[in-house]
């Protein structure tokens, strides 16, 4: 099923797309359905209840905070980080329902973390209970946050999706499908998302609109540049991004060449964003808030490096770029997962490096094998990765993979450009592999912190 350029890249506030931007989305869509059901007047208590992952690295996550917004029918762009909703709810025990209605909300008594519960349909499970003064049960749905920031409810999990599928001149499921529309109607892959988003919506609009994620992308990189201090959550981090890049001016100011800087870079671009995320920044999904540095990472190694190379224009060969990332997103959402509490971090920093990898070959020229060649190269070798945070806070390893996987990613596309486009691996088949593994991984090692790193690292 086709997954819209604006479904996989939309933007939010991290630490994380589908523990901090999905409940949020969970919770409001509940919210939407007390109004439609003309419950919402009645309603004088709400509890919420966590389950598996949601449970086991809320806190860390953001995920209470997130639900806070959600009912209160906050949108990720209409959230003011200045603004402290959730002390207020803390300190007053009280909770403005849609910004409407105040009842009472204690957030000890009124969330529950299931920590032992992990429901079937997915590890990242909620469960949203309203009741009248009488103690009747008004509205119980369960959702479940499956990457992204996409959010499905208990009876749409069967189909693994929240919506019925689009109504786009090229619809695909595989990339072999894919690959069959690109030689049939002689169009690239950008080419291919680009007429089904504009059968969406209208061109101006579409283009308008990838202009926009585009920009949040690169003022990310550019808070996370000049900001300074620790990381929230406990660790103690100090940002990186800082140093890295007042040391990178220096050796430039200086003429202190190093055939190798090239690499500083990309690492400073992943470190930016991804500690703009760990801070609660405003952040474009890519495909989800623990690997959005490695997409806006590589696009800045194509626009100060490799761009001279390229034979379009540079904002065309943005654009090619993201357009051709979100195919390939698509047929990860499509046939596997982009939820670290589902396959592991391989659906997250995995996805994010093999979309990342297909954008760099399709803005430099290559041809639609080459992309997919690109594709497969990244996720064959994030196979198995798992999703292990420190204290269940999206900064250790989540940070530094970020900045390894846009290297990937980048050796990945020269890797393929400099090679004919075939390949003895399909992508397809590296996307079925990836979800079998993530299928038979313990939940320990997919966002728990019940193993792994998260209980080696003794000091933490």
């Amino acid at each position: 099923m086709y997954y819209s350029f604006f479904e996989i890249f939309s933007i939010g506030v991290g630490p994380s797309s589908s523990h901090t931007v999905g409940p949020m989305r969970a919770a409001k869509r509940w919210l939407n359905n007390l109004r439609a059901q003309n419950l919402f007047e009645k309603v004088a208590k709400v509890d919420v209840t966590l389950y598996g992952s949601l449970a086991l690295t809320g806190f860390g996550h953001g995920t209470v905070k997130a639900i806070v917004y959600g009912l209160m029918g906050l949108e990720a762009e209409e959230i003011n980080p200045e603004i402290p909703y959730v002390n207020a709810v803390q300190q007053d025990k009280i909770l403005h329902l849609g910004q409407e209605r105040a009842i009472p909300f204690d957030l000890d008594k009124n969330v529950e973390f299931a920590k032992d519960i992990f429901l079937p349909e997915h590890s990242n499970g909620m469960r949203f209970k309203a009741y009248d003064e009488s103690g009747n049960v008004l509205l119980n749905e369960v959702y479940f946050s499956v990457g992204g920031g996409t959010v499905a409810r208990q009876d749409e999990m069967a189909t693994r999706s929240e919506r019925e599928p689009y109504k786009v001149p090229y619809d695909f499921e595989s990339c072999k499908e894919l690959m069959a529309i690109c030689e049939k109607e002689q169009l690239s892959i950008a080419d291919v998302v680009w007429k089904n988003e504009c059968s969406l919506r209208s061109p101006t609009e579409v283009d308008a609109e990838i202009t926009k994620i585009n920009r949040v992308m690169q003022n990310s990189v550019e808070r996370g540049i000049k900001a300074k201090g620790e990381l929230p959550g406990g660790l103690n981090l100090e940002r990186r991004a800082p140093k890295l890049y007042k040391r990178l001016e220096e050796k430039f100011l200086n003429n202190d060449y190093d055939p190798l800087e090239m690499i500083d870079w990309i690492n400073l671009w992943g470190f930016a964003v991804a500690e703009e995320n760990a801070s609660g920044g405003q952040i474009v999904t890519a495909p989800t808030m623990g690997s959005a540095g490695i997409i806006p990472a590589v696009m800045r190694y194509y626009e100060k490096f490799a761009y001279v190379k390229s034979p379009y224009e540079i904002n065309e060969g943005i654009k090619i770029f993201l357009l051709t990332a979100s195919a390939i997103c698509s047929l990860y959402r499509t046939n596997a997962s982009i939820s670290g509490a589902e396959v592991g971090c391989q659906g997250e920093v995995g996805v994010a490096c093999s979309m990342a990898a297909s954008g760099l070959v399709a803005a430099m020229g290559g041809t639609n094998r080459q992309i997919e060649n690109a594709a497969e190269i990244a996720m064959e070798h994030n196979l198995g990765l798992t999703c292990d945070p420190l204290n269940g806070l999206v900064q250790v390893p989540c940070i530094e993979r970020n900045a390894m996987g846009a290297i990937k990613a980048v050796n990945s596309a020269r890797l393929a450009l400099r090679g004919t486009g075939q390949h003895i691996v399909p992508l397809d088949s590296v996307i079925k592999t990836m979800f079998d593994t993530g299928k038979d991984m313990h939940n320990k090692y997919k966002e728990t912190s019940l193993g792994g790193l998260a209980v080696n690292v003794t000091n933490c």
